[in-house]
Formats: structure tokens, C-alpha cells, sequence
């Protein structure tokens, strides 16, 4: 699909009840940083169902949620309905429809490697504060050293032939760093993992762009290795997805 603002349109169910969430620990670290208070004014930009937002939203400050894609907006209104410091905004990373120097903090989590870099940089510096924060973050699947996972990553490479060329690994650190405007740029990663029945690893499947649909030739034999796989790895009905949650945090520089 060209429009990566629909990608995931037709997933939100399997998205919204599988993909990961995300650590505590990445509030906490840019708390005692003094990165984000309770006073806060946050933009979470590509918020798609509501994930992040909902963990910053525990900080007690405003946080506006940026999505373009309409399925996923309207879930995560729904999931975070209960919080009164949340607002919904349809809009891009590239035109957020946000006024001038208005935020102290923009996050993107999981989304970034889908924006124009250099049109949202110049949005990113606009709606800035002078000495806002930046932070992107993913959740790194693990794909070595495990066993399960290991195999996993083959089932994709082999069924999903979309996947190499979506995935967020092709962003490079350098890529980042440029995009701040610095030559290093600090970065924290922590644990994180997922426990899945079979129905919850199908769903984890399914719920990414990247993977065929029911009709394609490759949906049906997919999904049959991803048995053959879970009977192979699971205990007592259950097997662990394994991350590793990477944030890199810094202020913008203009450029000169």
C-alpha cells in the first residue's frame, strides 16, 4: 500500500488487542530525568490506538494525540475516552495543525520510519518550545539468540514479502541523529515481552502491514507454519514474544 496512513486500517482490531504496549520504565527514566512533569504539554504524533499516549497520560500532564488514519484514531478515542488531558487531533507528522512553540515534548513510538523525515523535522521545529524534547521509540522484536524467534523472523521473510521492505530496522541511527540535528543522540533501552495462547500469536501476526490476508496464497500456508512453530516452542500452551524497547531522547538543533 502507497499511503502509509492506511496501512493499517483494515487491522485495528488485531492491533488494538495484540501488539505490545509499553514499558513503565521509559516514564519513569524521562521523569527522574526531568524530561516530562505533570505540567507538561505533550504531542504523541502517529498515536494510531492509543498505546503510548495512554502511558504518558499517567504523568498527569496534556498530551495531544496526532493520527491520521481514521479506524485507529477513533479506537484509541475509545481506549483513552476516561482521560480528560487527552485530545484527538486528525492530522500528520508533516502538518499537525498545532500552533507555534506550543508543546514541551513530542513522542513517536513505533511510527516514525513511516513520516518524510525532512518535512516533519521542519513541523517537529515549529511546534517545538525552544528547549522541547524529542523521542522516538520502538519495540525491537528480538531476532537472534532465541531460538523461537529466530524462526519467526524466517516464517516472515519467507510468507510476507512486504516485510523487508516496511519494517522500522532500515532507519539508521545516523538517520536519527541527522533528523535531531546532532552527531550522537542519547539513547535508553530496556526489556519487554508479550506471553501469547496460539489465537494471541495468530492476532500478533496478523495485527502488521506487512502480512498477507485471507485470499492471498501465502495467508493459509503462513498461518499453518505459525502452528507448526508454536506447537514446536510453547509450554504449557503458552510462548513468550521477547523484546528489547530502544528510546532515543534529545532536543532539535536547527539547522544552520
Amino acid at each position: 500500500m502507497s499511503d502509509p496512513t492506511k496501512r493499517f486500517s483494515d487491522r485495528v482490531d488485531n492491533y488494538l488487542k495484540y501488539r505490545p504496549g509499553y514499558p513503565q520504565e521509559l516514564l519513569t527514566f524521562l521523569q527522574e530525568k526531568g524530561i516530562i512533569s505533570k505540567h507538561s504539554i505533550i504531542v504523541d504524533i502517529g498515536y494510531g490506538t492509543g498505546f503510548f499516549s495512554r502511558l504518558l497520560l499517567e504523568s498527569g500532564c496534556q498530551v495531544f494525540g496526532v493520527e491520521p488514519n481514521k479506524e485507529m484514531r477513533e479506537a484509541a478515542e475509545e481506549l483513552l475516552v476516561e482521560h480528560s488531558n487527552f485530545i484527538s487531533v486528525d492530522g500528520t507528522a508533516e502538518a499537525t495543525t498545532l500552533e507555534n512553540s506550543s508543546v514541551d515534548f513530542i513522542s513517536v513510538a513505533q511510527a516514525f520510519h513511516w513520516f518524510d523525515r525532512e518535512k516533519t523535522k521542519k513541523e517537529f521545529l515549529r511546534i517545538l518550545k525552544p528547549d522541547g524534547y524529542v523521542i522516538l521509540v520502538w519495540n525491537n522484536r528480538l531476532k537472534t539468540g532465541i531460538p523461537f524467534q529466530e524462526e519467526y523472523n524466517e516464517l516472515l521473510i519467507e510468507y510476507c514479502p512486504g516485510h523487508e521492505k516496511t519494517n522500522h530496522y532500515r532507519i539508521t541511527d545516523e538517520q536519527i541523529f541527522e533528523f535531531y540535528g546532532l552527531p550522537k543522540v542519547e539513547i535508553y533501552t530496556c526489556a519487554y515481552n508479550q506471553i501469547f495462547d496460539f489465537n494471541g500469536l495468530k492476532g500478533r501476526l496478523l495485527s502488521s502491514s506487512y502480512t498477507p490476508k485471507s485470499g492471498d496464497p501465502n495467508y493459509q500456508p503462513l498461518l499453518n507454519a505459525l502452528k507448526d512453530l508454536f506447537d514446536k516452542y510453547q509450554v504449557d500452551g503458552q510462548i513468550r514474544m521477547q523484546y528489547s524497547t530502544k528510546m532515543y531522547y534529545g532536543q532539535m538543533v536547527i539547522d544552520k
